[in-house]
């Protein structure tokens, strides 16, 4: 998902696209239970219209369009032109005629007030670059009495990440994150993403963490492959690994990650942030 004008370098990069597309069915895989969740406690109902800020391509925009059924209607936007030509290619495979793409800034929406009876985003609140100005921006353009629903990372401590990012910050040391760049756990201490939301004048507030399935159906190599490719937040400090260190941290990773090995599956498990508030 991107969120804003302002890009991180190397976020819309042709190489990270191609992970994308080539890793795209099990990553909707893996991500299938936390999609649900979220589907779920946003409750969308049949004639529904619905905006899913960051929607990168297209969950959970296309798992609401099969619920708000042919009167409804979902808008999935993202900043990113070329992955949003994946979500609409998956919503075109699903025969959805009620779904379209807005390639527009969260924090500039270009639609009339008052125009969605509900929104949703996942994964993407955290990386909004003025996170008051988007929730504003996104209350102006709800119905009054209408929903926002988000979900987002919780700790960074937990299998998916310390199996992979874990290891390779502690040969690297330095800042796990860019100072001031992209925070995947910006919202993960209870109570802070909640705070921003009645900030910005939402009501009527839930917050919640939840432990959900985070399953990859393959191998510990594909896995490892994928989160190098798209876990752009991370992109400095995977840059500072010097070549002749990367074989010793490709062993550790796939040791690490092996011990989630189920079967054909690596079960890691996750911490997620469930928020919602009120118009």
């Amino acid at each position: 998902m991107t969120t804003s004008s302002k890009e991180e370098p190397g976020w819309g990069s042709q190489y990270r696209l191609i992970a994308t597309d080539k890793w795209k069915a099990k990553s909707a895989a893996m991500g299938k239970a936390v999609t649900e969740s979220l589907v779920e406690y946003a409750q969308a109902r049949p004639g529904m219209r619905v905006l899913d800020l960051a929607s990168g391509t297209g969950e959970p925009a296309i798992s609401i369009a099969m619920r708000v059924g042919s009167q409804g209607h979902v808008t999935a936007l993202d900043l990113s032109a070329d992955l949003l030509e994946i979500a609409n290619d998956r919503a075109q495979q699903r025969g959805l005629q009620n779904f379209s793409t807005q390639q527009a800034d969260a924090h500039a929406l270009p639609f009339p007030d008052g125009s969605f009876d509900l929104a949703t985003s996942r994964f993407g609140v955290m990386f909004f670059r003025d996170i008051g100005l988007a929730l504003r921006e996104l209350r102006r353009v709800l119905q009054d009495q209408a929903r926002a629903c988000f979900l987002a990372w919780g700790p960074i401590e937990q299998p998916y990440w310390q199996t992979m990012m874990g290891v390779v910050h502690g040969h690297v040391g330095g800042p796990l994150l860019q100072p001031g760049g992209p925070d995947p756990f910006r919202f993960a201490a209870p109570g802070s993403l909640s705070a921003e939301l009645a900030a910005a004048g939402f009501r009527d507030l839930h917050e919640e963490t939840k432990t959900l399935p985070w399953t990859w159906p393959g191998t510990p190599q594909e896995v490892w492959e994928q989160a190098r490719a798209v876990s752009v937040p991370f992109r400095p400090m995977l840059d500072r690994v010097p070549e002749n260190l990367w074989p010793q941290i490709n062993s550790e990773v796939l040791a690490a990650i092996g011990r989630y090995v189920k079967g054909e599956n690596i079960e890691f498990g996750t911490s997620v942030v469930l928020a919602s508030g009120r118009k």
